[in-house]
């Protein structure tokens, strides 16, 4: 004499289980895709907000260069304004000057992937009787 429990094993794990592992496959697959584009939209965004800050520190440093003053001065005041690890150029002629902001940026945690070269370049009017000589 046998005795059964009136279910059948293959009727209690559920009609689908075959394609009970089908679900964590594909989100293995997915996933270090979808981290991928939000690091990678991420580093965009970090991108234009330090480019944007370059061409304010640019236009800042083209400012107070055309004013004359200090060459001290305007370098603090742009480094100040711009991104970590930038690098300040003026040139000033008769009537105009230019700031140059340029700045690598690196992405973060990748120290082996090849970072982006921004600048920033203004150039601004010499006003009337600025004391710096070019």
């Amino acid at each position: 004499m046998t005795v059964r429990s009136g279910l059948d094993r293959s009727a209690a794990a559920g009609p689908n289980t075959r394609d009970g592992g089908m679900v964590t496959a594909e989100l293995a697959v997915a996933l270090p895709a979808l981290v991928l584009v939000l690091l990678t939209a991420l580093y965009a965004v970090t991108a234009v907000t330090a480019q944007l800050r370059c061409t304010a520190a640019a236009a800042a440093a083209a400012r107070l260069a055309g004013r004359g003053e200090p060459a001290a001065v305007v370098r603090q005041a742009a480094l100040a304004d711009a991104p970590g690890g930038a690098a300040l150029s003026v040139t000033r002629t008769s009537t105009t000057v230019t700031a140059r902001i340029a700045v690598r940026l690196r992405p973060p945690g990748f120290a082996r992937l090849p970072g982006l070269s921004l600048t920033a370049q203004v150039v601004a009017a010499r006003e009337p009787g600025s004391s710096e000589l070019p």
